[in-house]
């Protein structure tokens, strides 16, 4: 592992405060991979097709949760807490530690300024970190290659 400002882990656990389910700016949309809309529709006992018809959609042909211009907050955020919680997206499940906010300037900038979980409980040693990171990064280049296959239709 090369030098990072995190080789020693991080000090962090959730406080379900749900500041990360509401929109940051440019961290306004939650992207799912299919595998994700198939998690969600499960938990709700409903088709992944009428998951995806009610609750998302296309940005770019990858597919994203609605948002309600008049309220940033996720619309499966409940009294602070996710009412899908058990199979939250990987976006939400990876949260804080995506590979772009893991550089010391936007750990800054876009964590430590609103997450109250930042500085609370366990060290999250480094491994766990990069594992996270992995899973984000995977994802991603899922809801690209997806993107581009419901672009092409």
């Amino acid at each position: 592992m090369s030098q990072v400002w995190w080789k020693n882990g991080v000090q962090f656990s959730c406080q379900g405060s749900g500041q990360c389910c509401t929109s940051h700016g440019e961290y306004g949309f939650v992207f799912l991979t299919k595998k994700d809309r198939q998690a969600i529709a499960l938990h709700l006992k409903i088709p992944t097709v009428e998951f995806t018809r009610k609750y998302c959609d296309k940005y770019h042909g990858a597919f994203h949760l609605k948002e309600d211009p008049k309220n940033p907050d996720c619309l499966f955020l409940k009294n602070k807490g996710c009412s899908v919680y058990a199979a939250r997206p990987t976006q939400c499940r990876t949260w804080p530690f995506w590979p772009e906010v893991m550089s010391p300037k936007a750990w800054k900038k876009e964590i430590v300024s609103f997450c109250p979980g930042v500085k609370k409980g366990r060290i999250v040693p480094a491994k766990e970190i990069e594992l996270q990171m992995k899973e984000q990064t995977q994802a991603e280049t899922q809801i690209l290659k997806e993107s581009r296959r419901n672009s092409s239709h």
